[in-house]
């Protein structure tokens, strides 16, 4: 089993409020929510960073596929820090590798990966991924560790 990335690993990261509404029954914020902590912040990175034009513009981005490990709850009150690296940057497609962390903690309490397809928003196909948005995915790829 590979090792887990610590939040060194993530070229980007965001901070992230938990919301009262975020806890279940169980006193923890619901797993279903991290994959909107991380699709947030993922897009909120692509707008400022990659012109992304979510309302009006000729290209997005579709998740098309996602996948969690949970390792340790997170509550609210409380924070998050979410960090985002690029494991593969192709045509039309890129993986991300994900990270949920506590505040100032160096292991993660998620890892998760999810690929982004861009498509043209009128035929909704898939597209090569704008110069802007491929420069700022480019800013987060991570290599893969040397033996």
């Amino acid at each position: 089993m590979p090792a887990r990335p610590t939040a060194a690993d993530f070229p980007h990261h965001h901070r992230v409020t938990t919301r009262w509404t975020d806890n279940d029954r169980y006193g923890h914020v619901n797993n279903a929510l991290y994959y909107q902590y991380f699709d947030s912040v993922i897009n909120a990175y692509l707008i400022a960073e990659g012109q992304l034009d979510i309302h009006g513009g000729d290209v997005v981005g579709f998740i098309v596929r996602s996948e969690c490990d949970f390792l340790a709850p997170v509550a609210y009150p409380g924070e998050v820090d979410i960090g985002v690296a690029v494991v593969k940057l192709g045509n039309s497609s890129v993986t991300y590798e994900t990270g949920l962390f506590k505040p100032g903690e160096p292991q993660p309490c998620a890892v998760g990966r999810m690929v982004h397809v861009f498509v043209d928003t009128a035929t909704q196909r898939p597209v090569a991924i704008p110069a802007s948005i491929r420069v700022a995915l480019e800013r987060l790829v991570r290599c893969a560790p040397s033996a």
